[in-house]
């Protein structure tokens, strides 16, 4: 029976975490991601289908770290426009390099990346007051943290380390996805057998004002959250999570640590509850696991680049279904 697989990639298929991030480097590693991409289309049915989505936070920081050390030159641009930007570069990467693996393997499939906005609520709580919680930019001095707050004072910036020298950084809003604006595009390309790259960075955030009209807001929005919601809205029937680690873990760090394989939706949930997983790593992606399986969906995994295709077997990673 033909399904569709939704692969949300991790940071690290793109810039690993000890490279400057410049283009060749980036290339380099998405060579080596859709090589693996390549091989899971290769042993798909026919009628099977994939859509990927990916972040884009180490490029959103260089990118506004690029602005600010011109901003006396050339006008900087607002946040959404930036994820735009990256959207295009690590699309135009992922789509090319997937496009000469699939060439070499003679496989004849088309790949697309768009650019893709996703919907929030103006009164998501993420908007109000210091609850903004997602760091951007680079790290800080207190002084620098000042200057930045004097020079632009509608900006949130909060310390995000208990001690050392750079313990500041800039915070914006990272609301609920509520909607992905081309999601019929999205739907189409897929049934045509396209293998679309969509909702980049968790999507450019957009709010909808009172005339109906579509404008970009100053925010960054989980990437495996809008990934999940993207899933969701095109009847995803696999949700695919692929991060640095090939399964999750429970009492993570202690001397009962237990590497997670199949489980039940219950006991993922359960485990969830009880803040087995850390909000700033594997909270969000077990989050968006459950949310997909509540909403329709039928498997949600959890591994690493290199088992993903294990994974799709169920010889590996952490698969969690419905009871």
């Amino acid at each position: 029976m033909a399904k569709v697989i939704l692969i949300a990639l991790g940071g690290n298929a793109i810039k690993q975490s000890n490279e400057k991030g410049s283009s060749e480097e980036q290339f380099k590693n998405c060579w080596k991601t859709t090589k693996h991409i390549s091989e899971i289309i290769k042993n798909l049915d026919q009628e099977d289908r994939l859509i990927i989505t990916h972040g884009n936070g180490p490029q959103v920081g260089n990118l506004m770290v690029q602005q600010k050390l011109a901003q006396d030159t050339v006008p900087a641009h607002p946040m959404d426009v930036v994820g735009a930007m990256t959207q295009g570069q690590i699309g135009y990467m992922l789509q090319q390099t997937l496009m000469n693996h699939l060439k070499k393997m003679d496989l004849d499939v088309p790949v697309c990346a768009i650019i893709n906005q996703v919907l929030v609520d103006k009164n998501d709580p993420e908007f109000f007051g210091e609850k903004a919680s997602k760091p951007v930019g680079n790290f800080l001095t207190a002084e620098e943290a000042k200057e930045m707050k004097e020079n632009n004072p509608q900006y949130i910036i909060k310390q995000v380390k208990p001690n050392g020298e750079r313990c500041w950084r800039r915070t914006v809003p990272s609301p609920d996805p509520i909607a992905n604006l081309e999601a019929n595009v999205i739907k189409k390309l897929v049934a045509a057998g396209v293998v679309v790259i969509a909702s980049g960075g968790g999507g450019i955030p957009v709010l909808e004002d009172e005339e109906g009209n579509y404008q970009g807001i100053e925010a960054v929005i989980d990437k495996d959250l809008a990934g999940e919601r993207l899933a969701e809205i095109v009847g995803a029937d696999i949700f695919l999570i692929l991060t640095d680690v090939e399964e999750a873990k429970i009492n993570y760090g202690k001397v009962n640590e237990k590497s997670l394989g199949k489980i039940t939706f219950q006991k993922a949930k359960q485990y969830f509850d009880e803040g087995h997983f850390l909000a700033g790593s594997m909270g969000p992606k077990v989050k968006a696991c459950l949310r997909f399986l509540e909403n329709g969906g039928k498997k949600a995994i959890i591994t690493s680049l290199d088992k993903a295709l294990e994974a799709l077997k169920e010889q590996s990673g952490t698969i969690i279904e419905k009871d």
